[in-house]
């Protein structure tokens, strides 16, 4: 029975193939930044609801949000498939978003052509701004998440990977506000950028007491330092991308950032503001729902490896679903290791010959991982044992 079913769902994905290839290419040839993505999530929406999808749109008070749910014969657990489409600010989908936002309403149509043989719910979560503004994080803090079972995606990469984490992560953008003054006068003046060079100066000293373990990153870009060379700057400001192991210790880290920037403004006199934008978690990926993803991936012949030791990561609002619900997030290679994402090398593989055929196979391992957990309730009891002790770590 449950093989019958699994091939009938493979089919019904490679029915739909032309249409889930020109949602990706569509997405891909439309890029649309941060909540800003109307045609992506349009789309999107058009698709699921010919096939019988409830939709709701907007969400959590974004305009480019959606939900949409397919329920089963009765109530049971509820599967979230999460479909990203922002694009990259000045660079497209370099980062392959396209090919998400299309596996996943794949996976969820394939898959709702046999709710009506299991107890549950379907449901695609279209989660705007992943790559900035933390779509997913204003969904699990406005409770979308609560009465969510299960998480899943797949997201294109370089190499087949199940199990990766990712690292806490927030933005921290720093202004500092002094007095302009003639150059030739600089007594009269405050300067705002002098300030600003004694932060970054601080932030130097700072790394020598971050804890290595909890592999501590800062990376930051002045964004406005003075407007003629003969005035003394009365404003300066940066923005920084701050990472760390865990999202307490990111919280440490933003303490210490705040006590140095009060420091740096007293050098001079200046006066300082910070902003935080939206703290993204850390990833705890359910290994138990990856090893079943990675077998219904060997069916359609693809070997899905787990990271190398040490491998660098990288940080997602994902991280947020996995502490509110059992999740994972995988990964299938459209283009080779050499290839680096956010590049225009990654930007023209996410509508390459291999990235039309990652949409279809990555509907398919998903719709059968979901099959699996909605039919499987020793499977369900073994990823929330698994869960639960995540949970109690994070």
């Amino acid at each position: 029975m449950e093989k019958s079913i699994k091939s009938r769902i493979l089919s019904e994905i490679e029915s739909i193939k032309t249409d889930l290839v020109e949602l990706s290419h569509k997405i891909h040839s439309h890029p649309e930044v941060a909540f800003e993505e109307h045609q992506a999530a349009k789309w999107q929406i058009e698709l699921l609801k010919r096939h019988g999808f409830q939709v709701e749109s907007p969400i959590c008070g974004m305009d480019t949000a959606y939900r949409a749910v397919f329920a089963g014969r009765n109530k049971g657990p509820r599967v979230a498939i999460i479909a990203e489409y922002d694009a990259l600010k000045g660079a497209g989908h370099a980062c392959g978003h396209n090919v998400i936002a299309a596996n996943a309403v794949g996976a969820a149509i394939g898959l709702s052509k046999f709710m009506d043989q299991v107890d549950g719910e379907i449901v695609v979560f279209g989660a705007p701004a992943e790559e900035s503004g933390g779509g997913k994080i204003i969904m699990v803090d406005q409770g979308l998440f609560k009465d969510i079972d299960f998480s899943m995606m797949v997201h294109p990469s370089t190499k087949n990977i199940i199990g990766r984490g990712g690292l806490a992560c927030v933005t921290f953008a720093i202004e500092f506000l002094g007095k302009a003054a003639h150059s030739a006068r600089p007594e009269k003046g405050i300067n705002a950028l002098t300030s600003l060079i004694s932060f970054f100066n601080n932030i130097d000293i700072l790394r020598q007491t971050w804890q290595q373990k909890q592999d501590p990153k800062i990376n930051g870009i002045i964004t406005a330092g003075g407007l003629a060379d003969n005035i003394v700057p009365e404003y300066a400001a940066a923005s920084f991308t701050v990472r760390a192991k865990t999202r307490s210790y990111l919280l440490t880290m933003i303490e210490d950032l705040k006590r140095i920037a009060e420091l740096s403004a007293a050098v001079t006199g200046a006066k300082v503001n910070v902003k935080l934008e939206l703290i993204f978690a850390e990833r705890y990926p359910n290994l138990t729902m990856g090893e079943s993803f990675k077998a219904n991936m060997a069916i359609l012949g693809e070997t899905m490896n787990y990271p190398e030791p040490g491998e660098s990561v990288g940080s997602s609002d994902i991280g947020n679903v996995s502490i509110e619900t059992p999740s994972i997030h995988e990964y299938l290679w459209i283009a080779p290791e050499d290839v680096v994402g956010h590049s225009s090398a990654f930007k023209e593989a996410a509508v390459s010959k291999r990235a039309d055929e990652v949409v279809i196979k990555a509907a398919q391992g998903l719709a059968m991982t979901a099959w699996d957990i909605l039919t499987d309730a020793k499977l369900r009891e073994k990823i929330y044992d698994e869960f639960k002790a995540q949970v109690k770590r994070a």
